[in-house]
């Protein structure tokens, strides 16, 4: 009988011990480039490009997070875009936000795969513009939402490839400390973003 307990006792024991190790997370960290393009038009008027380069604006920036044995996980998103605005004035957008992430890992946690995944969450959008005047700069931090779906294609257990597609809004954005000449009307700020990176787990 003691010995039927000690047994009980040391594979209760052994399944405490290996069951985290089998539901761990799956972290990963993603440094990326892109392109952000489809300002909202208030912000199309307010750009004063010294030649035509208003179009699309690159980039960059790293995403880390986590997923664990099954579904869902957790993800940090920051994104930097510099001259958004033109190239006349000093000028970028940043974005910190905190995402839930579902995805669904074919092929396993393990070696070659691929995890569709769709993301969303809340967190900060900063738009800076430094002008030649008080009246004519600004440089606010409001709070924003995104969401967008994307892939992992892993080559191996830890590095791999991503794809991300995404849009991010404010939900309040003030432009009132801008000068009239390239004030656009208060509103909300938004965007898209598509980036591609590499992925290490």
């Amino acid at each position: 009988m003691r010995r039927a307990i000690k047994t009980l006792v040391l594979t209760a024991a052994v399944a405490c011990v290996c069951a985290p190790m089998q539901a761990r997370a799956d972290g990963y960290v993603s440094p990326w480039t892109g392109v952000n393009f489809a300002y909202n038009n208030q912000v199309d008027a307010a750009r004063t490009c010294a030649n035509a380069d208003c179009g699309n604006r690159w980039a960059w920036g790293v995403d880390a997070g986590w997923m664990g044995a099954g579904i869902i996980g957790g993800e940090v998103d920051f994104g930097w875009s510099p001259d958004v605005y033109g190239n006349v004035v000093d000028n970028r957008v940043w974005n910190l936000m905190g995402n839930l992430i579902v995805g669904i890992p074919i092929g396993g946690q393990h070696g070659a795969g691929v995890r569709p995944y769709v993301t969303g969450g809340l967190g900060a959008i900063n738009t800076k513009i430094v002008g030649g005047s008080a009246a004519s700069s600004l440089d606010n931090t409001d709070f924003g939402y995104n969401f967008g779906v994307g892939a992992n294609g892993y080559f191996s257990d830890h590095f791999g490839v991503r794809g991300d597609f995404r849009f991010f809004r404010t939900v309040n954005a003030d432009f009132s400390s801008l000068s009239t000449s390239v004030t656009p009307s208060e509103g909300q700020f938004h965007f898209w973003r598509f980036g591609v990176g590499l992925i290490i787990r």
